[in-house]
């Protein structure tokens, strides 16, 4: 049960699963699900399965469901790589994180149902998961480097891009918290049409406030990492960690602008928003892997 083999597919499963809770919650958000249970945590209407089951409720508990079967499956990768691969200096601490993170994000869920938290703190749960996402999705690529040398393990990052990077690493972080600051606000298709209502420009609300700030993060967020990816495929041409790593960052930019736009031109498409959460957490996931290259480079006196 706990032997060496069975890390590749505990990683792999573990990744899935937790992309899964990620889209679990943005749909829950989008169909307004949270109420679906009452306030009743980890109870449903005062039972285990109720018996009135309407579309809000099957949603709300579909994502308790896959919340806990993620903790199980992370708790087991957690213990078999801690056991195998703990001589990997990053892997101890990935570990603590995925599961810290993990129980975070599970209570603040929690307590959204029980006590009703406001917008601003719920806005934080996105954030929170992304965090415990992006540390079993590293985790995955370092279990997938154990059995083959690879280039990534001699990168060697210099200081200009690194600071590129930790820079795109906090603005695509407030990126993501004003964007899941709009899902909670219910400022979806507030501040008019996109990219801008140029026929009344100015904010009139707090939801066209939140609105107008995320556009605008998502602006400088796009600006910098093609900056950042211009940086990257001009230096380090012959490394194709750098190169296919930073384009893959860009390419997800992309589709997460044009999935934010289309959600707005759409009046929220459904599908469309589950492919704008998708993208961002891909995105995400990348950028902490860039910064383990980077602590890396760090480390060995880079």
């Amino acid at each position: 049960m706990f032997n060496k083999g069975n890390l590749k597919w505990l990683s792999v499963t573990a990744a899935l699963i937790m992309t899964w809770v990620q889209l679990g919650g943005a749909l829950v958000t989008k169909t307004g699900s949270a109420d679906g249970c009452g306030s009743d945590w980890p109870l449903c209407h005062g039972a285990l399965l109720p018996q009135n089951l309407p579309i809000q409720t099957i949603i709300e508990l579909s994502h308790r469901a896959v919340s806990g079967l993620s903790l199980i499956i992370v708790l087991w990768l957690v213990i078999v790589a801690w056991k195998h691969i703990s001589y990997i200096k990053e892997v101890k601490p990935l570990c603590i994180i995925s599961v810290g993170f993990l129980l975070l994000q599970a209570l603040i869920g929690a307590a959204a149902v029980m006590w009703q938290q406001n917008a601003y703190v719920l806005a934080l749960h996105f954030g929170i998961s992304l965090v415990s996402f992006s540390s079993v999705f590293v985790l995955t690529l370092i279990i997938f480097e154990v059995d083959r040398k690879y280039e990534a393990d001699e990168l060697f990052i210099r200081k200009p891009l690194r600071i590129y990077t930790w820079i795109m690493a906090i603005i695509v972080y407030l990126t993501i918290y004003t964007g899941a600051l709009v899902r909670h606000k219910e400022a979806s298709l507030a501040y008019g049409q996109w990219p801008l209502p140029f026929n009344d420009l100015m904010p009139h609300n707090v939801a066209d406030w939140i609105n107008f700030t995320h556009r605008c993060m998502a602006f400088i967020a796009f600006t910098w990492i093609l900056l950042t990816f211009i940086h990257a495929v001009n230096h380090y041409q012959h490394n194709r960690t750098i190169r296919y790593g930073y384009t893959a960052a860009f390419i997800l930019v992309i589709l997460q602008v044009t999935t934010g736009a289309l959600s707005i031109i759409t009046e929220v498409n459904l599908i469309i928003a589950l492919l704008h959460a998708l993208f961002i957490t891909l995105l995400f996931g990348l950028i902490a892997y860039f910064i383990v290259l980077m602590l890396r480079t760090i480390r060995s006196g880079g």
